[in-house]
């Protein structure tokens, strides 16, 4: 059993976890210094409907799956790629959200959440409390939400991504619990750059990843349809012997008998960077473009440095106009 394939989930989940965590701790030391702390149940009432509905949101995108790729069996091997590539697209563009905006918003994480804590709990007790409950049950649905549509678009490789994950909300609680109960002190922004840092490499390997379920979707449409051979452009029209890709262009590498992805440590690079034995020019290329601009987007939002100076460049260039 290839329990690799419950890294990424179990890094995510962590990060999230933690995330999440934090604005638990913020809301509870804010109701204990208000002498609020008979909403405290709405606390974890919020938790735990916030795990609830991520887990039935997992369970749905697991039946759909199912029941696409089932109810034609004879377009079962275009499907189910087709649909990995789709959740995987979905879950690029909710990590890669969460990775810049919320690194940007960290920094006032305390003070939004005591403002929004502080508008919720005035009133009566029932109000307050349903301000409390849905201020957590959003914080945990939103980075549920992220994991679940990680897992999804893994959902080929079985329960092992839903082990990580739960490892990785486990080892979250376990850090929030030495924070806020033991008073443990942890570099809080220095373990969200290093979890932002594997978190960028997790999605451009996704990126990699999606590519290469929709080639194959592709490629196995073309072999059903003969009206969609015209789909493989490159393999019909400039494909070289021993090329086997529809959409990604020429091999850059073939790695398999040096660096196998199904064997350690190429599973593990597989895993946490997206390594592919082979890798095709498109895959390269799009990698590349999204590791630049994501990273040094990242890097200009932890920093604090401007990589890319456009308000100067567009005045610069009214200027000269």
């Amino acid at each position: 059993m290839d329990f690799s394939a419950a890294l990424p989930t179990f890094i995510i989940t962590l990060r999230e976890g933690v995330e999440a965590a934090l604005v638990v701790g913020i809301v509870m030391a804010y109701l204990k210094k208000a002498k609020q702390t008979q909403l405290t149940p709405w606390v974890y009432g919020g938790i735990g409907v916030g795990i609830a509905v991520s887990g039935m949101i997992g369970m749905f995108f697991s039946w759909l799956v199912q029941s696409l790729s089932s109810a034609n069996q004879k377009y079962a091997p275009v499907i189910e790629p087709l649909l990995e590539g789709i959740f995987s697209l979905l879950a690029i563009a909710m990590l890669t959200w969460m990775l810049l905006w919320m690194t940007k918003q960290a920094k006032q994480m305390r003070t939004q959440v005591e403002n929004q804590l502080g508008s919720a709990i005035k009133g009566t007790n029932n109000r307050g409390g349903w301000g409390v409950f849905m201020l957590i049950f959003l914080a945990v649905l939103r980075e549920g939400f992220e994991t679940v549509l990680f897992i999804a678009a893994k959902f080929q490789e079985g329960v092992i991504p839903a082990l990580g994950a739960t490892l990785g909300i486990a080892t979250a609680w376990a850090i929030g619990v030495m924070l806020f109960r033991w008073g443990i002190k942890l570099n809080i922004r220095l373990f969200f750059q290093v979890m932002g840092l594997f978190l960028l490499l997790l999605v451009s390997g996704l990126l990699v990843t999606a590519l290469g379920n929709f080639d194959t979707a592709i490629h196995a449409l073309s072999q059903l349809d003969r009206q969609s051979e015209g789909l493989c452009f490159y393999y019909e029209r400039f494909a070289q012997p021993g090329d086997k890709d529809c959409i990604l262009g020429p091999m850059i590498w073939n790695l398999s008998k040096i660096l196998p992805d199904d064997q350690f440590p190429g599973l593990i690079l597989r895993a946490l960077l997206g390594y592919t034995q082979r890798l095709y020019f498109i895959q390269a290329l799009f990698y590349g473009i999204f590791l630049i601009t994501i990273g040094g987007l990242y890097y200009q939002s932890i920093s604090g440095k401007v990589i890319l100076p456009l308000k100067k460049w567009q005045q610069s260039s009214q200027k000269r106009s």
